[in-house]
């Protein structure tokens, strides 16, 4: 993977972001190890995760990413070279965005990564019943304490951004600099329109969740197939779909033709997007890594770049 670096505020980071959410889940604590050493001898140092990973799963109580990602800093010693993001908003004793929340969480998820800040914040879900102002200004309380360095958004409305963004510029406290949308070749419409030209107008850099639509973008997902795995059910269901079925075909195609997987042809897509800085995938084990990681080296033609738009239009 290239060693090149995207600017996020005063972050760099690598072109892929590597995803925390199947640490201490359907990854444990050696596989996960493994799978953050080989991201970060390839170059990697960008690790997304959550303060609610993965309160899903029976007998977990949320955090379990976290607290792996911060054993594997204190093991390694590595902190200062790696860009830890986490999020805020779905601890269930965390709950939302009230600004005494915001800060207790905040202290927590530090407790549990063995560090004295967070370098990107999230607010993971927004919280209608929180004022944009009460939320901005804890977060700014955050970054001028020195426990945040950064603070991005993930899911929230065109209008309640807007808000968010004017202000922060209005009242001179911490911006947000980045954003997390669903985004990916079959799930456009979420992000690309009101969102993505807000991000364009405030200078946020896009690092999309689900990049490969809970595995269905790795060709993996065929009409007859049974495949199993935590997330099968949602990957299969873009095989119900023209524009699944379209997208696939296209992948197909520019996977062949330049001798990749389809994964990497994915990502390679939705990192020439305007905006998108570093996609997020995740990896269970060292396996899937090289497929994640050959994105950031491979650029597709504009040929094949319109051939996928078009598919997945």
């Amino acid at each position: 993977m290239t060693t090149n670096r995207h600017a996020i505020g005063s972050l760099h980071v690598s072109p892929l972001c590597l995803g925390g959410n199947v640490f201490g889940w359907t990854a444990d604590e050696e596989r996960s190890f493994a799978v953050l050493d080989a991201y970060a001898e390839a170059g990697g140092n960008f690790i997304d995760t959550a303060d609610g990973y993965s309160a899903w799963v029976e007998g977990h109580e949320g955090g379990e990413s976290e607290r792996v990602i911060g054993r594997w800093l204190a093991a390694r010693g590595n902190r200062d070279s790696v860009v830890v993001a986490t999020k805020v908003g779905t601890h269930p004793e965390f709950t939302g965005l009230a600004a005494p929340t915001i800060k207790r969480a905040a202290e927590e998820s530090l407790r549990r990564l063995g560090t004295d800040r967070i370098d990107l914040y999230y607010t993971h879900f927004d919280d209608e019943s929180v004022p944009v102002e009460e939320i901005m200004t804890a977060l700014d309380d955050l970054v001028r304490a020195g426990k945040v360095r950064e603070i991005a958004v993930s899911n929230i409305t065109p209008e309640r951004l807007r808000a968010s963004l004017a202000f922060s510029t209005r009242e001179k406290t911490a911006r947000y600099a980045a954003i997390q949308p669903h985004y990916n070749l079959v799930s456009r419409d979420t992000y690309e329109g009101e969102r993505a030209a807000l991000a364009t107008e405030y200078g946020l850099a896009a690092a999309p969740y689900y990049a490969l639509a809970s595995g269905f973008l790795t060709g993996k997902y065929r009409p007859g197939a049974s495949p199993t795995g935590p997330r099968a059910g949602g990957a299969a269901r873009y095989l119900e779909t023209e524009r699944g079925r379209r997208v696939l075909a296209a992948l197909d195609q520019v996977a062949a033709a330049r001798s990749a997987a389809h994964a990497t042809v994915a990502l390679a897509w939705l990192a020439s997007r305007p905006t998108v800085v570093a996609p997020i995938a995740s990896a269970r084990d060292t396996d899937q890594l090289p497929a994640l990681l050959a994105a950031a080296d491979l650029r597709l033609t504009d040929a094949e770049l319109d051939l996928l738009t078009t598919a997945s239009d």
